[in-house]
């Protein structure tokens, strides 16, 4: 049996040796892996991630530990040192030999740091590592302890790494400033108009841009960093982060004597040999043929040519998709082929709309073939376009950049010729995924991610491959959960028709076993829709149903991460009287809550025990406060500008109909969370279009529009009706919405849910304004029922003993303090104590 060392664990290493297992059908390879980090591969793509939780498992990617796989051993955190070509060993650092027969160098890149006076600093950072993001993390919360205002950080390098890293920086609650050599961020994926766009875009997310410059030096301040740019401009900063790029791990090869590229990287042919044949390089630290490649799909191209060789077969590069497609801060920014127009008589089209937010350029040769394209704001149609490189259009360029909903000619996945890759990661193409749908059985996107590993690196082909499953004939299921073959949709009729009146009776007639996390909150959502249209009002708590709700539902507040709740009264459409605000102020300062006015125009709570919200609750319904819902999927918010009342540009009293809307539809369960806005005029201060349904006023009265949202995939809505009147807006919303009640999906946004109606927009537009189904009727008379059985649901746990019972910290002991529960104050305000950080009095 022969020996293969590969040195080097990250995400290509892993791929070869998953690879060579697949194919080694006679276990021919011994495989050793030698790594330097302290844990198995991981995702270093998703790395920015691990913020959102912390938890390094969840990047970790599948199988990378090889257990029960007596072929492969894995030594962690103990870094080759030196190679012995003669001898043909490698000996780690902790002085571990190991011969090999073969070898296989996937040493990946190091960050590289420029050579700023001070880039040395403690308080220096470069990003690169899960080990990398816990000492900026140590540092932020540092930083936080003992500074009064917001701390400050600066990331060197405006490409993609660096956005990456100041997104990072401000989901830790930093005000992050980038600086970019270059006149324009992600210089090699964007051109001018699209890193014009993205730096407006980024900028409006709390970031700050310093283009066309670079750092002079960096210098002591006290715990503090000052930093001087080349322009002049002085910052005084809590931490700097390097995100300038990287240069390829080729040291190792060097002092073996190993041939090396002119710019780096360990020199290989087309087949990943090194100048030793017996020994190969794969992912960001080779050069084949003299050029290195900073994406993981090249790599795993390379991991697969290599585990190839091995077995006997042959392969060569065939050079490298350096398509990107990404979201930076919540904002899309795609790039495909010659995205700069570098071939001659290239020619550009290019569709750019500010105010929506999108730039989008194509770039095609004068017989109208693809070269490539820029999509920065939305880059829904990358997925389509991107394969479609090198062949000529199905349609009129400028077609195929129109928005959804637009009219344009719509050209879907059925356009695209079997040999073009739907996922470009894993180098899958459209004719291998239906091969695997319609030859091997794969009927659902999970049974494709097996069978193809498409989709199962960044997923942006997911909805692909969905789309592929329903153009093979596959019938999908929509069943809840494993409890219910039915979709929430038809659980919604089904209770509706039969009269089930609770998820007992639902799930012994129609479903099997005792539900889950899934099905139990879903129809306890449908309940209290079906209560409220049916004039029976019940609350969420009432009986079994509150023992179907989840955490912040069964409390009526939002968990906090220390175990604490926040407390968001309902502000209808922004406006507070001073004695109200009042009201607010001294119960947070009687309850020692930290307070935030939120981006909806809320005032926000937080820091309140089990034991103390009815407390609270009685001292704001008292005031004539009542529930905000913040907790529930209902609807949120209204927000709203100020409008004709007071704003010299407003045409419409926006605050007022904001009012009367979420008045309206305070209460309603819905399937996933409900936001609007209402805005006075075009110039749309209250953003209505980024909501799931907005009103803007007009001159002639307001225009309606739906399916818009933020979230990790933002998407702004789209024009439903224009210049209606203030009673036709209201019936259109009535009808949207208790259509969207009735017919959406679990956790499905109304953006989603109008992407996958069959006709999409249109169809809504034929079923709520022209009833072309008959239901308008009905769906108006449901919400008057809402509207007329509201009930606040502070209120009726306020006046219930026996809902009121279940409102406290330990059961055994009522009114007895938390003690794990504790806090510091930071900015004069009272804030949740956090792991190794010490309490700060000030």
């Amino acid at each position: 049996m022969r020996t293969l060392v590969v040195v080097g664990h990250g995400m290509v290493g892993h791929r070869l040796v998953e690879a060579l297992r697949a194919e080694d059908i006679e276990n021919s390879w011994r495989v050793v892996v030698l790594a330097e980090e302290p844990r198995p591969a991981y995702d270093r793509v998703a790395l920015t991630s691990y913020v959102d939780g912390w938890d390094a498992q969840a990047l970790t990617l599948s199988n990378s530990d090889y257990l029960g796989d007596e072929q492969v051993e894995l030594r962690l955190n103990d870094p080759v040192a030196r190679i012995d070509r003669e001898a043909r060993t490698v000996t780690t650092a902790s002085g571990f030999a190991q011969p090999y027969d073969a070898l296989v160098l996937a040493t990946g890149s190091r960050p590289f740091v420029p050579p700023v006076p001070g880039h040395d600093l403690p308080g220096c950072f470069v990003y690169r590592t899960i080990e990398d993001l816990d000492a900026i993390r140590e540092a932020v919360e540092k930083a936080k302890a003992v500074k009064r205002g917001r701390a400050a950080a600066m990331v060197i390098g405006g490409g993609l790494l660096g956005l990456e890293a100041a997104k990072a920086l401000r989901d830790m609650g930093l005000s992050p400033h980038v600086v970019e050599m270059a006149p324009r961020l992600m210089p090699i994926q964007v051109d001018e108009g699209g890193g014009s766009l993205l730096r407006n875009l980024v900028t409006e997310l709390d970031l700050t841009v310093h283009t066309g410059t670079s750092a002079e030096k960096i210098e002591p301040d006290g715990d503090r960093l000052l930093t001087k740019l080349t322009n002049g401009t002085e910052l005084d900063l809590d931490l700097v982060v390097f995100s300038a790029g990287v240069r390829p791990r080729d040291e190792l090869a060097r002092e073996a004597g190993l041939d090396v590229g002119q710019r780096g990287g360990i020199l290989v042919d087309l087949s990943c040999r090194t100048s030793d044949p017996d020994i190969y390089a794969v992912g960001e630290c080779a050069a084949v043929e003299g050029r290195c490649y900073g994406l993981v799909a090249p790599g795993y191209t390379m991991a697969e040519i290599v585990a190839a060789q091995l077995l006997g077969k042959k392969g060569t590069f065939p050079g490298a998709d350096m398509s990107t497609k990404l979201k930076l801060m919540g904002v899309d920014v795609a790039s495909f082929g010659d995205a700069h127009a570098a071939t001659e008589g290239a020619l550009e089209v290019v569709l750019a709309d500010a105010v929506s937010g999108y730039y989008k350029k194509l770039v095609v040769s004068p017989g109208g073939t693809l070269l490539g394209g820029v999509l920065v704001g939305d880059a829904s149609s990358y997925n389509l376009l991107r394969p479609l490189v090198g062949r000529p259009l199905p349609a009129e360029p400028a077609a195929m950049l129109a928005p959804e909903g637009s009219g344009a000619a719509g050209v879907g996945v059925e356009a695209l010729p079997d040999e073009a890759q739907i996922c470009s990661c894993n180098a899958v193409t459209k004719g291998a995924i239906t091969e695997a749908i319609v030859m091997q059985g794969c009927d659902s996107v999970a049974a494709v991610k097996g069978c193809t590993k498409a989709g199962t690196t960044c997923g942006s082909c997911v909805p692909m491959l969905s789309k592929l499953l329903d153009l093979c004939g596959v019938q999908q299921s929509k069943a809840l959960c494993e409890h219910f073959a039915y979709s929430r949709q038809e659980l919604f009729e089904i209770m509706k028709a039969t009269r089930v009146a609770s998820f007992g009776e639902l799930i012994a007639k129609h479903g099997t076993g005792s539900g889950c996390a899934i099905c139990k909150p879903a129809v306890a959502s449908i309940l209290a829709t079906m209560d409220t249209i049916a004039g029976e009002g019940g609350h969420i708590l009432d009986g079994e149903q509150a023992t179907l709700q989840d955490t912040n539902d069964h409390f009526l507040a939002n968990m906090q991460k220390n175990g604490t709740y926040s407390v968001v009264p309902r502000l209808p459409g922004g406006e507070i009287t001073p004695e109200k605000l009042i009201v607010i102020g001294e119960v947070a300062k009687d309850f020692g809550l930290y307070t935030k006015i939120t981006g909806g125009q809320r005032i926000d709570l937080f820091g309140a025990t089990v034991d103390q919200l009815p407390l609270i609750w009685r001292r704001l319904v008292d005031a004539g406060f009542e529930s905000g819902h913040a907790y529930g999927k209902a609807l949120r918010t209204v927000k709203s500008c100020v409008g004709l009342t007071w704003c010299r540009y407003g045409v419409q009293d926006s605050v007022g109909m904001a009012v009367e809307l979420e008045l309206r539809y305070r209460g309603l369960r819905s399937p996933h969370k409900i936001k609007a806005g209402v805005s006075g005029c075009a110039r749309e201060c209250a953003e209505a279009r980024g909501k799931d349904f907005g009103v803007i006023a007009t001159e002639k009265g307001w225009n309606l529009y739906v399916g818009g949202n933020g979230g990790t995939m933002p998407r702004h809505a789209d024009l439903l009706v224009s210049d209606v009147d203030s009673e036709s807006l209201v019936r259109y919303i009535d009808r949207f919405l208790m259509f969207y009640v009735r017919t959406a999906d679990r956790l499905q946004r109304t953006s989603s849910w109008i992407e996958e109606l069959d006709g999409g927009l249109d169809h809504l537009r034929e079923v709520i304004v022209e009833d072309k189904l008959g239901i308008c009727d009905e769906l108006d008379e449901a919400m008057v029922k809402h509207v007329e059985n509201y009930a606040d649901e502070w209120r009726g746990v306020l006046e219930d003993p026996e809902k009121l019972a279940r409102f406290t910290s330990f059961v055994n002991a009522p009114g007895a303090p938390d003690p794990t529960i504790s806090f510091r104050v930071e900015r004069e305000q009272r804030v949740p104590v956090l792991l190794g950080v010490p309490e700060v009095v000030s």
